[in-house]
């Protein structure tokens, strides 16, 4: 049976040497995003292949069009997956030093292409380091494989979609930032502070115990079947900054047994870059 939300660290131990898993290191620092492929040189799990997310989970960002991260073009991720070694086949884990938050990202692209076989690492690189787990440092590299994309369109809006499910009541649009930033205080990221009218404050770091792991299932699915009041996953929709920790979300809830909600891509970032659009 494949992992398809998360994995642990003691699973994953079990599975170094196997050519039909791989294991991408997703770390990254918005303030300094050079730090993560520093750290991974520094030290890895072994195998593991680096994912900047800038260069390789995102597309160039247009000014004055799109946000801070927006999705790469479908046929250019599939070859990057393709040069991970990545196929039908292989088993995908990925891993970060913030709980999961980039992690969930690609994640979430897999699922986007197609390609359920993928889990987070429970507690990431701090959980599997303090283990004292095997880690080394310099470059990997993996055989490339064919990967096969096969979207799942369903499973992502655009901005026009945003727009109209505003307009509706009740409304399934959830922000999925920090209560402050949700708010409209503390923002330091972005040049408009707020959130888009209607939607629900849902922080992802709601996710995660103290200990650094997710919390139970049950405790999950309580958290967003309150959150939904009923509403179908796949009819609710999350956004955050730059639409990558909100995938934390939606790992949550398919983890959780609740399905598929959508990634509003763009996110706020994206939905600010038009001043005629409505802010809260």
């Amino acid at each position: 049976m494949p992992y398809t939300t998360l994995i642990s660290t003691a699973e994953l131990a079990e599975h170094l040497d196997d050519p039909a898993w791989a294991i991408i290191d997703c770390r990254f620092s918005l303030a300094d995003t050079g730090r993560g492929r520093r750290d991974y040189q520094a030290a890895h799990i072994p195998g593991a292949l680096y994912a900047h997310l800038d260069e390789d989970l995102s597309s160039p960002v247009i000014a004055g069009q799109t946000g801070r991260h927006p999705l790469p073009d479908i046929d250019a991720f599939a070859q990057t997956l393709a040069g991970w070694g990545i196929d039908d086949g292989v088993q995908v884990v990925m891993y970060d030093d913030s709980t999961g938050g980039i992690a969930a990202r690609l994640w979430w692209m897999l699922r986007w292409l197609g390609h359920d076989a993928a889990a987070v690492l429970d507690g990431g690189w701090l959980h599997w380091s303090n283990a004292g787990l095997p880690a080394r440092g310099g470059p990997e590299s993996r055989p490339e494989r064919a990967f096969e994309a096969r979207s799942r369109a369903n499973l992502v809006v655009d901005t026009a979609a945003v727009a109209v499910m505003i307009r509706e009541q009740p409304t399934r649009l959830f922000d999925s930032r920090t209560a402050d930033r949700y708010r409209g205080e503390n923002e330091t990221i972005d040049p408009v502070a707020g959130h888009i009218p209607g939607a629900i404050c849902a922080p992802y770091p709601d996710n995660v115990g103290p200990d650094g792991l997710f919390l139970p299932k049950e405790t999950l699915k309580a958290r967003f079947e309150t959150l939904l009041g009923g509403t179908p996953a796949g009819q609710a929709a999350f956004y955050c900054g730059s639409g990558v920790t909100a995938a934390h979300n939606l790992l949550a809830m398919v983890h959780a047994g609740l399905g598929d909600a959508r990634l509003y891509a763009g996110s706020w970032s994206e939905w600010i870059v038009d001043p005629s659009r409505p802010v809260a």
